[in-house]
């Protein structure tokens, strides 16, 4: 089924291809980009910045972009996103082959929200075009092929090839990533397909419709909040993560990756797996599981001492990230109209991604605060336990109001 998918639908093939080159860059850049910012600074809260920079576009820009996405072609608007994204990637890269300075972790802070918004519209609009590309039944397959390109590429490729990379030198990551946005523009250029009329409305209503449409959904307001809740955790633990394996682990950039490969592998697992598990469990114990997992999974990498302990709770987490997004993402595709889809889908992210800047400055400053009293490693540890706590009030949360309609 996964290979005809893609076989039969050149849209969807191209789509897909585009997908996988960016996400494969940026897999690069996830490791690359805060490790040129530990090569600037050794303060958690400095590193917390240059990771919040790069959410924050979700929280300020993610409810007028999906005005825009309806408004826009949106093959059109996703191949300018990538080309945009090439241009600031470059301005990194010359940013790495500079002699350090005192005011680079600044400018790199920057450069990493300008780039962060140039994905809140390319992304948004991805997701908004991926129904008008492949069938109403195909959708679980699609996505939950696209979610494992993104994580082959982005996690299980990416990261441990920026390792190799670094190793060479640090600016080579983001020369990788820039290639591999142009191509993946140029993918999205051959896309061919009738787009519906975009929406004509003046700016504010077209706003005001999709608001009221979220207004109306109240399962799908708290699934939005759900989905904040455990984004603000997991940028908050993804924040301290590369200190966490640098000073208590001891990883080299080679080993880190490495481990970000095993995360990967296990949201590639759990990305090909989810439709066949939503078949034989059904939809609602598949989605209670995943945030039982996520709190096993934190938990776990807050109190291993050992690399392998620390990847395999990674693989945990990941899996079920990606089932719970395969279930979330294909039930809203589904249930918003069309027309609507760009800007309900925005204000959906800007509760569900407008969390993670806050979440990544509270990871840093937590590491800050607990640091005098307890020290560095376990400062670093807290956060992770922090977060499996929570997950786990979320789960009685989930199991007493969440009823998704099948």
């Amino acid at each position: 089924m996964t290979r005809a998918l893609l076989l039969r639908n050149r849209n969807y093939r191209l789509l897909f291809t585009a997908g996988a080159l960016t996400n494969l860059g940026d897999g690069m850049v996830a490791l690359a980009l805060p490790w040129l910012a530990s090569l600037m600074t050794r303060d958690p809260v400095a590193i917390a910045a240059v990771a919040a920079a790069g959410r924050l576009p979700w929280l300020l820009m993610s409810v007028p972009a999906g005005v825009i996405v309806d408004r826009s072609d949106q093959r059109r608007l996703i191949a300018q996103a990538d080309m945009l994204r090439a241009a600031i990637v470059g301005a990194i890269l010359i940013l790495a082959l500079s002699a350090p300075s005192a005011g680079a972790i600044w400018l790199l802070t920057g450069l990493a929200f300008l780039l962060g918004a140039a994905e809140v519209l390319r992304d948004n609009a991805a997701q908004t075009i991926l129904p008008a590309l492949v069938r109403q039944e195909d959708l679980e397959q699609a996505n939950g092929q696209m979610w494992s390109a993104e994580q082959l590429a982005g996690q299980f490729i990416g990261p441990p090839l920026a390792g190799l990379l670094i190793a060479a030198g640090i600016a080579l990551p983001f020369g990788v990533d820039l290639a591999a946005l142009v191509l993946a523009a140029g993918c999205v250029w051959l896309i061919r397909y009738t787009p519906d009329a975009p929406v004509i409305q003046p700016f504010w209503h077209a706003l005001k419709e999709g608001v009221a449409f979220m207004r109306s959904d109240r399962m799908l307001l708290r699934l939005a909040i759900v989905l904040g809740i455990s984004n603000f955790l997991a940028t908050a633990v993804i924040t301290v993560q590369i200190l966490f394996a640098q000073d208590v682990l001891g990883l080299s950039p080679a080993g880190y990756g490495t481990v970000l490969s095993v995360e990967a592998l296990g949201a590639v697992t759990g990305s090909l797996l989810a439709p066949l598990a939503i078949r034989r469990l059904g939809l609602h114990p598949c989605l209670y599981l995943a945030i039982a997992a996520w709190a096993i999974g934190y938990a776990t990498v807050g109190l291993s001492n050992h690399p392998a302990t620390m990847a395999t709770a990674l693989f945990i987490v990941l899996a079920a990230a990606m089932l719970w997004n395969v279930i979330t993402v294909s039930w809203r595709q589904r249930r918003i109209p069309p027309q609507l889809l760009g800007r309900v889908n925005s204000i959906y992210r800007f509760f569900g991604w407008g969390s993670m800047p806050l979440g990544a400055l509270a990871g840093g400053a937590t590491v800050r605060l607990l640091e005098p009293d307890l020290g560095r490693e376990m400062a670093l540890r807290a956060p992770f336990l922090l977060a499996a706590t929570c997950c786990a009030a979320l789960l009685i949360y989930a199991l007493l109001r969440l009823r998704l309609e099948e």
